[in-house]
């Protein structure tokens, strides 16, 4: 197979700058996230403000999270139940809840695509270029989402989640032995990736903080893209056509839909949201 390091070397750099963006912004609302971490501190947590909070919360997600899927079927229906009684609740708000899931997420993306990078059609030296650069770039990046996530909660007076999400490691356990070529490979990173896309919609609007909330909806950006990519990987896969898995892409040989492939939706859906308390520290 022919790769044109030069223009992959050009599509990473892209790829990179539109990910400097979103931490550049990141950063941004973290820095005016530190006075509003302060107070909270020091004022402690209202088991009042947790509560009702966590009710408007449990509304704006109720609305989609039980679609299909495995990520919708893992466990969101008694989670909900449990929402508003959790212990959790006495002790932190639901924005430090939901950044810590975020977290959780992130750390789960990590260690999923570490895995990834291990089968030789994915990582080794069968692996195609474009689809190994691609795993190691976004593997990099939800490390540093994980870290965002896992400030913006410190700041609030929540702790740091460096666990993976309990609920998405079981789907990914036991996903794991059918991972025996590239498109169950890709699928799971495509469920993986817009569960972490519409979890961070749903979010956004649930945050109480506003800088919580330009956080997550930077990071929501580039889950995005994540998906759009995959997608676009998958379809060419599916197709029988790996081989124009390439950079330069060939584009007189790609399928009609190669254009539009990546963007199913105008607007994100939230059905494979995850519960504020899913990734929550015990």
């Amino acid at each position: 197979m022919s790769i044109d390091q030069r223009t992959l070397a050009e599509r990473v750099e892209e790829s990179k700058d539109l990910h400097s963006d979103s931490m550049r912004d990141t950063h941004a609302a973290l820095d005016e996230m530190v006075d509003v971490g302060h107070e909270r501190i020091a004022g402690g947590v209202d088991p009042d403000e947790g509560h009702q909070l966590a009710s408007e919360t449990s509304r704006l997600l109720s609305g989609g999270v039980m679609g299909g899927g495995a990520l919708a079927a893992a466990g969101f229906g008694a989670a909900l139940v449990a929402l508003v009684g959790s212990p959790a609740f006495a002790s932190q708000t639901t924005d430090v809840q939901m950044l810590q899931t975020s977290a959780a997420i992130e750390n789960l993306a990590v260690a999923t695509y570490q895995v990834a990078l291990t089968l030789p059609f994915i990582g080794g030296a069968s692996a195609l270029p474009v689809v190994k650069t691609f795993v190691t770039t976004t593997m990099n990046q939800h490390a540093d989402h994980a870290k965002a996530f896992n400030a913006a909660c410190i700041t609030l007076g929540g702790k740091a989640q460096n666990n993976p999400d309990p609920t998405l490691l079981a789907v990914v356990n036991k996903a794991k032995p059918t991972l025996n070529g590239p498109a169950p490979v890709v699928a799971l990173a495509i469920e993986l990736e817009t569960g972490a896309a519409e979890t961070y919609v749903a979010y956004t609007s649930a945050l109480s903080n506003l800088n919580a909330r330009k956080v997550t909806a930077s990071i929501m950006g580039i889950e995005a893209q994540h998906v759009a990519v995959l997608l676009a990987v998958q379809a060419l896969i599916a197709a029988g056509h790996p081989d124009l898995i390439t950079l330069p892409p060939p584009l007189a040989q790609l399928p009609a839909a190669a254009g539009s492939v990546g963007f199913p939706n105008a607007f994100y859906k939230t059905d494979m949201a995850r519960p504020a308390t899913e990734g929550v520290l015990k």
